[in-house]
């Protein structure tokens, strides 16, 4: 839906500007949806064809359609900020897209009233009245039905980087990501609570707890990187990095609906070789499954603040957020 290409450095700071960050830590957006016993879940076909319908508003010029899709309590994440509804809606009247092109679509049910997708984009057009290059960025977005209408609750992007080179083998084995019940340590229950849940995410891979690690995820869970679309052991293989310097914060929520919740943050770690040295903006979808919660989907987004955006020659547009710079490649 929102789409960030990326543009002249100058151009990705106006937006930033223009678009005012939300100062929201939990939105409290439950789903009141009525007809919920009733509702039906979306095939992926009924799930693509919304998310191109809020890009085909964008083009159109039709802005407030594109507000109509927008969840009352919707959060965007993008390079420069995380931004509320108001800030989305008002960033994408300077953004006229002229070609769309989607490809690598994955669809993820999360309950029959939520579902994500995520895909790759390429995108022409103008942004502020100035042609922009070509771009592709990887993009997700987490659709809910609320009182029986299908609305967009969060979005977010990031450039599409090479991925770097394997290191050097070592002489040292890679650690198991697997272990029999008795050499994993005991972990504290996950619940509902998304932010103590990432908390604990962040523990494990502080002591190396990859067995846990890989507990708390999903079968079907995906993850989003510059560099790659990961499925659950994807993820847990590259998890394997240095996470003893993290440090978390700028925590946002939003609750999708009454089984499933996201939440958002900044992640610096310094001297991450590979990581912006603004850090990343992570986010992650916990969702309820058998009285159980678990991580089905997580996006992660290099920071990429306004002073060194005048060194950047290009920038992402967005349906949603106009205004995202070009991203350093993820440590992933």
């Amino acid at each position: 839906m929102k789409k960030t290409l990326v543009i002249l450095a100058t151009l990705i700071f106006a937006a930033a500007c223009a678009a005012p960050p939300t100062n929201r830590e939990v939105t409290p957006a439950a789903n009141t949806n009525s007809a919920r016993e009733s509702a039906v879940a979306l095939t992926e076909a009924e799930a693509t064809a919304k998310e191109k319908a809020a890009w085909e508003a964008i083009k159109n010029k039709d802005y407030d359609a594109f507000a109509a899709i927008l969840a009352s309590d919707s959060m965007e994440v993008s390079p420069s900020n995380v931004y509320d509804k108001a800030g989305s809606v008002a960033s994408v009247k300077e953004f006229e897209p002229t070609e769309l092109h989607f490809s690598d679509w994955k669809f993820l049910q999360l309950d029959k009233d939520a579902f994500v997708v995520t895909y790759t984009v390429k995108v022409t057009g103008k942004y502020q009245g100035k042609d922009f290059p070509p771009e592709s960025v990887r993009a997700s977005s987490a659709w809910v039905n609320r009182d029986g209408k299908w609305v967009s609750v969060y979005h977010q992007e990031c450039a599409i980087k090479s991925a770097p080179p394997p290191p050097p083998a070592k002489a040292t084995p890679t650690p198991k990501t697997t272990a029999s019940p008795a050499a994993a340590p005991a972990m504290a229950a996950t619940g509902p609570d998304a932010i103590a849940n990432e908390k604990m995410v962040w523990d494990m891979f502080k002591s190396k707890d990859y067995v846990n690690f890989a507990a708390v995820l999903a079968d079907d869970f995906i993850e989003v990187e510059p560099n790659e679309v990961y499925d659950k052991a994807a993820a847990v293989k590259s998890a394997q990095f240095d996470a003893s310097k993290a440090v978390l914060s700028d925590w946002k929520v939003v609750k999708i609906d009454d089984a499933a919740s996201l939440v958002t943050y900044l992640v610096k770690m310094p001297g991450m070789v590979g990581m912006s040295p603004d850090g990343e903006r992570h986010s992650t979808i916990w969702t309820s499954r058998d009285g159980k919660w678990l991580a089905r989907f997580h996006h992660g987004t290099p920071v990429m603040k306004a002073p060194a955006m005048t060194m950047m020659p290009s920038k992402t547009a967005s349906p949603a957020h106009a205004g995202s710079p070009k991203m350093s490649a993820s440590p992933k």
